[in-house]
């Protein structure tokens, strides 16, 4: 479901309207090993970014991008929104899943657009410019907002209806790796 999610971003959508929350998010709840909880969404972004990369955005680099420009930044707020769904979804219950899909939002814009400040050299290393940077991301942060919420509620609504309606034994031991 994580790689379903991460290719999702192959679709048109809006600018940041993405499954990048819900995938860490996702993984933090259903992992029980943390390294997989980590590793397989972040996995699941590197191959979407790989792709994108070379070949959505292959104009704008004149050779083969292993990683995007600043992409430490990113994944960085990856592995926090994990760290944050794991204390949260512990229970997965709709009012948690409100809060890490919210906090998810918020905490890639932060780390993201601070990303942007600190290494792109777009804006002046400032206050100031700290505070342009976030007002000029801030239109993006609605559609993010919303991506997280949409993909969030997918990931989990189908999952859990998966485990209640299939009649597989031993199917949530299957999705969840012990």
């Amino acid at each position: 479901m994580i790689f379903a999610a991460a290719f999702s971003r192959f679709i048109p959508h809006p600018p940041n309207f993405a499954p990048i929350g819900a995938m860490a998010l996702f993984g933090a709840a259903y992992f029980s090993q943390r390294v997989l909880a980590f590793l397989v969404p972040l996995t699941g972004m590197w191959f979407s970014d790989l792709v994108l990369n070379n070949l959505v955005y292959s104009r704008y680099f004149d050779h083969f991008v292993w990683f995007s420009p600043g992409f430490y930044w990113t994944y960085a707020a990856f592995i926090i929104i994990g760290i944050i769904g794991a204390c949260l979804l512990r229970r997965v219950r709709v009012r948690n899943l409100i809060i890490a899909g919210l906090s998810a939002s918020v905490i890639f814009f932060l780390v993201s657009n601070f990303g942007v400040w600190a290494s792109a050299g777009m804006y002046p290393t400032s206050i100031s410019g700290l505070v342009i940077c976030y007002t000029a991301g801030f239109p993006f942060f609605w559609n993010a907002l919303t991506g997280d919420i949409v993909y969030t509620a997918l990931l989990f609504g189908v999952f859990e209806l998966a485990k209640r309606r299939l009649p597989v034994p031993g199917f949530q031991s299957i999705i969840t790796i012990k």
